[in-house]
């Protein structure tokens, strides 16, 4: 097995994230103390020649890469090259320099959108490449594709035990609430934040049809935990809560959680994305793993930390 210790020097790529945070939380909290982590300010991993100079430097011995360009369908649909572009650029680096500085272990993550918009559910990990993908955010899966790919190539040619988890719809402490870039649940809890304040109805995208899983990010981060504490058999694996609820009623359970009281009106003129996203986590569930944070309580977390950090 792949010795990790305690004191193991445990790059987190991304640590201003969402998960990157949650992984220094948990890391932090089951022992191990020698975390590295930098700003995008501090390291721009798209920069190859800064990146390559901190593996110099620092030489850790484990790399998790929560790094990465991320977004909802709007921001998928605007800045296209960015989203595939920034993301190769991250991985690339951070894998070269990994195989070149001998990284015992590397965790990439990766997403539940690489996947073709019409796979068969739930979604299977021998499913990738099988299909077309989802046109709203194909930039981003492919960026995320060719990591997982690499990671494959490598553990082939270089009999290292890299690994990519795949998880599913992501929230929590450190999310991005932002309109504009955000994913569903956070631009939900920002826009019936703000309608409560104002007293007024919501307008959401779509249908409300398309059914999706989430998984609070902490349960991520120990699916993480368990990566670095295990050498696993497969290079793939996906982690989800295996739990879906339908847009629709995930507005009503975040619109009871913050206490909006006006109408919820849906803009069918809007795009509804793939129809429904459910991860097989058997493969990751074999392992020892089990999301434990229900929607709801997740939810109700993740709002509190929104009042505390953006009001």
């Amino acid at each position: 097995m792949t010795s990790i210790k305690k004191d193991s020097k445990i790059f987190i790529a991304g640590i201003k994230g969402m998960v990157g945070s949650a992984c220094w939380r948990i890391l932090s909290d089951n022992g191990y103390n020698n975390l590295i982590g930098r700003s995008s300010k501090e390291l721009d991993l798209r920069d190859q020649n800064e990146t390559k100079l901190f593996f110099e430097k620092h030489k850790p011995d484990v790399i998790i890469n929560a790094a990465a360009k991320v977004g909802g369908i709007l921001a998928n649909n605007e800045y296209p090259y960015e989203f595939l572009m920034d993301n190769m650029l991250i991985q690339n680096n951070l894998l070269s320099n990994a195989l070149k500085y001998d990284v015992k272990k590397f965790i990439f993550l990766g997403s539940s959108c690489i996947y073709p918009k019409l796979a068969s559910q739930p979604i299977k990990e021998e499913y990738l490449l099988t299909d077309s993908l989802e046109s709203t955010n194909q930039w981003y899966a492919i960026a995320k594709i060719s990591g997982v790919k690499l990671i494959e190539a490598i553990n082939k040619q270089y009999k290292k035990k890299y690994v990519s988890l795949m998880p599913t719809n992501l929230y929590g402490p450190n999310d991005n609430f932002d309109l504009n870039t955000s994913h569903v649940l956070p631009a939900l809890i920002r826009k019936f934040y703000e309608a409560k304040k104002e007293n007024s109805d919501v307008i959401l995208w779509g249908s409300g049809s398309p059914l999706r899983e989430f998984m609070y990010v902490d349960d991520l981060a120990k699916a993480i935990l368990l990566c670095l504490e295990n050498d696993l058999p497969n290079h793939i694996y996906n982690v989800g809560s295996g739990n879906e609820i339908s847009v629709k009623n995930l507005g009503y359970l975040i619109q009871e959680a913050i206490g909006h009281t006006g109408q919820i009106i849906w803009d069918k003129t809007k795009p509804d994305g793939t129809p429904r996203k459910l991860m097989d986590s058997s493969r990751f569930e074999s392992l020892g793993f089990k999301a434990k944070v229900d929607l709801k309580s997740g939810i109700e977390k993740t709002y509190k930390w929104y009042l505390e950090n953006h009001t």
